[in-house]
């Protein structure tokens, strides 16, 4: 068995201030890094203000099985982290509150498939207008 990793990474680094119901997505001040190579994926946001959106990647894995590392900052809104591997096969959902080290269950290797849904995120308390 060959195990790859994976980080996940949601810190709040500064605020952005919305109002209202509306839904924001991902832009330039949240700071989104992707790293997505062979074996080597990683994933970080920050400044989360209200987010809705849900992101997608494959990612090429040679081996059959990887170690997620999860270290977020949310304080708001609900966050998950999906993965698939070749086959189509649920290999991984966990929340993204959950900090810490998982591994995915044995799948088969080649194109994985990474979703990362966010809902009403926030890294720091919402504002109340």
């Amino acid at each position: 068995m060959t195990t790859r990793s994976l980080l996940i990474l949601a810190a709040g680094l500064a605020l952005n201030v919305a109002c209202g119901d509306s839904a924001n997505t991902i832009g330039p001040g949240n700071q989104l890094q992707v790293t997505n190579a062979a074996d080597d994926f990683q994933w970080q946001v920050s400044n989360l203000d209200g987010v809705d959106q849900t992101l997608r990647y494959t990612w090429s894995n040679t081996g059959d099985s990887a170690s997620v590392n999860q270290a977020t900052a949310l304080t708001g809104g609900t966050a998950t982290i999906t993965i698939r591997d070749a086959s189509g096969a649920q290999v991984y959902t966990r929340s993204l509150t959950d900090n810490g080290t998982y591994p995915t269950i044995t799948g088969t290797t080649g194109a994985w498939q990474i979703t990362v849904r966010l809902s009403k995120n926030f890294t720091h308390a919402p504002s109340q207008t």
